[in-house]
């Protein structure tokens, strides 16, 4: 068989380009409600952060769709902590993701916490991860949270058949994290098909990249960084933020600078620093504001909304 015969039998079956999209074709879709883009603020990891991010959202008039918090792991608030977090999403018709517990790195194992263990992945390791993280999980829900950020696609393919199964309430959200790296239109294939209701692609995506994954057969939302922490990149995106939009809607605009993730995200950056937070918090919606004036600029229309219908809005 030759090589063309192959990709052709690739194209035709699988429903993705052999090559990224260089022609950049607009993407019709778009969110419930209409809109192509909303904003995501990520980093919010206690109960200030989350009220400075509402004050300074509503002192600058921008609409906050999405919150990804607890980014160092819901099990660092305590049960009235996690309840009130809860009520500050429910009170400002949020859309609150949490990251459970964090995984390799705070249990007994080592590899992955040594120089080169990172490329060993942020999935679980072994069952007992899976009791801690079910067990949190449960916490969470019952706190009222009803949305989760998934970083291993084997628990993405268990939360969803308990959700589909009724163990796990039917409007709980799952967005699959960066840290799973995925890429292409095959990986979000795979990612939709076992629940994922949107997915953070990797943070250096260009254009034709994120074309051919929207073109490639993925409907879901992608979550695209605008500003990333400078330990990944450090970029900001905010010029493209039109073009990515028409390219790939609908799209998540994605909030989160600072130093690293290891220092943001640490067990103990509160104690240090207790302003840190809050004050990342502010920055961040301040660039969402830079982003939507520069949508106001661009030469056709970026629709972004209020509509939040659609959003799972903790329920306290």
């Amino acid at each position: 068989m030759k090589f063309k015969d192959f990709a052709d039998h690739v194209k035709e079956n699988y429903d993705f380009s052999m090559r990224d999209r260089y022609d950049l074709p607009d993407s019709e879709l778009t969110f419930p409600g209409g809109a192509q883009a909303r904003i995501e603020i990520s980093g919010i990891e206690n109960c200030s952060n989350l009220e400075e991010m509402v004050k300074e959202a509503d002192k600058r008039d921008i609409t906050v769709h999405r919150v990804i918090s607890l980014v160092k792991g819901a099990t660092l608030l305590d049960d009235a902590e996690l309840r009130h977090f809860a009520e500050i999403g429910a009170e400002n018709d949020l859309e609150i993701l949490v990251n459970p517990c964090a995984s390799r790195g705070w249990d007994e194992g080592r590899q992955y916490i040594t120089e080169e263990g990172y490329v060993s992945g942020m999935r679980l390791r072994g069952h007992d991860a899976i009791y801690h993280y079910l067990r949190e999980i449960h916490r969470c829900l019952e706190a009222g949270i009803r949305g989760f950020l998934v970083t291993d696609e084997g628990m993405l393919r268990v939360l969803n058949s308990l959700r589909e199964d009724g163990v796990i309430p039917e409007n709980v959200t799952y967005k699959v994290s960066v840290f799973a790296g995925h890429g292409t239109a095959a990986g979000g294939q795979l990612l939709q098909k076992y629940g994922a209701d949107s997915f953070n692609p990797l943070g250096d995506m260009t254009l034709p990249m994120l074309s051919s994954i929207r073109q490639g057969g993925v409907d879901i939302p992608l979550d695209i960084y605008m500003s990333l922490v400078e330990s990944m990149g450090g970029f900001q995106r905010f010029h493209e933020a039109a073009d990515i939009a028409r390219v790939a809607a609908p799209v998540y605009y994605k909030i989160e600078p600072g130093p690293s993730e290891g220092e943001m995200y640490n067990t103990w950056v509160d104690s240090r620093n207790p302003d840190f937070g809050d004050n990342l918090a502010r920055d961040r919606v301040k660039m969402a504001q830079i982003i939507l004036e520069w949508l106001d600029r661009a030469s056709f229309d970026i629709e972004v909304n209020d509509y939040k219908e659609d959003l799972c809005v903790p329920e306290v």
